[in-house]
């Protein structure tokens, strides 16, 4: 099959919409990260992103709509909490869990009674729902376990050969998937954090819970509520290992570490930020510890970076876990398998 990558244009749109109602996939872009989308009323063509992506089927997608006016014939029920969270936070980053409607099909909640709604902020992704008429089931266009792709070359470089159109709206502005939010109950939980965050929410809703999840693996048998929840998840090749603590003791002890693995014969590379300095060891940038949400548009693309350059070992500075930090940190846990050091 031909990937071709096309600039987001009315015409781009109308092609990739095309597609959609066809029962294809799309690459399209979100604010979150790119997303790989089908027509989310088609089992068949859902079940085609499982394929691509190399993803169990055990793993719920989530559903995107274009207007809040989109949601009810997908929904048996919106409660209370769910409503103010859309008032408050739509078109945005945030993912709804909802009990569903007869017509999503069980491949999109995984067998599950309830789906993932999302109103993207992007403007390009509500473009290509709107003219393809279909609600758009849509994980991250990457192939399963991989870092999830924020630029259109990173789907290019998962994909190519497996879907017939990339939409290319430039590097997404968050970075990090979508905060999931399960909305059933009278107090909101939040199943994976993201740009939406725990004390934003209960500013809203006056109350929120984070899943014990959110920094642990699940355990054999638990059930996947949201995606993101697998253990070992946006993980480059190289060893990955997280260290937390005094900021001067954290570079002390990954220069250490980076050291030794030199020379082990490893190719060490630490993430780490701005201001902290590593002498002329390799570092790829998470940005300014004082502005966490770099860190956040920033790791997913450092990981691939990892890969890219073939390093073998990858030391982190941690992130401290509150607001969007508690999305580095999530992300940053599931890709090193929680290996995380307090020093």
């Amino acid at each position: 099959m031909l990937t071709q990558v096309k600039p987001v244009s009315p015409e781009a749109v109308e092609e990739a919409a095309r597609l959609i109602r066809a029962g294809d996939l799309v690459g399209m872009p979100t604010e979150t990260v790119y997303g790989l989308g089908a027509d989310a009323l088609n089992a068949q063509a859902v079940l085609k992103i499982f394929a691509a992506k190399g993803r169990p089927a055990d793993n719920p997608l989530i559903v995107h709509v274009s207007a809040l006016t989109e949601i009810p014939p997908l929904v048996r029920a919106i409660p209370e909490a769910a409503a103010r969270l859309m008032e408050a936070f739509w078109p945005g980053p945030m993912t709804l869990i909802l009990p569903k409607a007869d017509c999503i099909p069980d491949a999109v909640s995984a067998g599950l009674d309830t789906v993932g709604i999302r109103l993207p902020a992007s403007e390009a992704a509500r473009m290509l729902i709107r003219a393809s008429g279909r609600p758009i089931a849509a994980p991250s266009a990457n192939r399963s376990g991989k870092p999830s792709p924020t630029t259109a070359q990173h789907v290019f470089e998962d994909m190519n050969g497996r879907i017939p159109l990339i939409l290319d709206d430039g590097p997404c502005a968050v970075g990090v998937e979508s905060s999931v939010i399960d909305a059933t109950g009278d107090v909101p939980v939040v199943l994976r954090p993201g740009g939406i965050t725990p004390e934003m929410i209960r500013d809203v809703c006056g109350g929120v819970r984070v899943d014990e999840h959110v920094m642990r693996p699940l355990e054999e048998g638990e059930i996947v509520r949201s995606p993101g929840m697998k253990y070992r998840h946006y993980a480059p090749r190289a060893k990955t290992v997280i260290f937390e603590g005094e900021a001067q003791r954290v570079m002390e002890t990954i220069c250490a570490r980076y050291d030794a693995a030199e020379a082990a014969g490893e190719r060490p590379a630490i993430l780490g930020f701005d201001e902290h300095d590593f002498g002329a060891r390799t570092r790829i940038s998470l940005g300014s510890v004082r502005r966490p949400q770099e860190a956040a548009a920033r790791l997913f693309g450092a990981l691939r970076e990892l890969d890219a350059r073939g390093e073998t070992v990858a030391l982190c500075e941690a992130v401290e876990a509150t607001g969007i930090g508690l999305a580095v940190m999530n992300r940053m846990g599931r890709a090193a398998g929680f290996d995380i050091e307090r020093v």
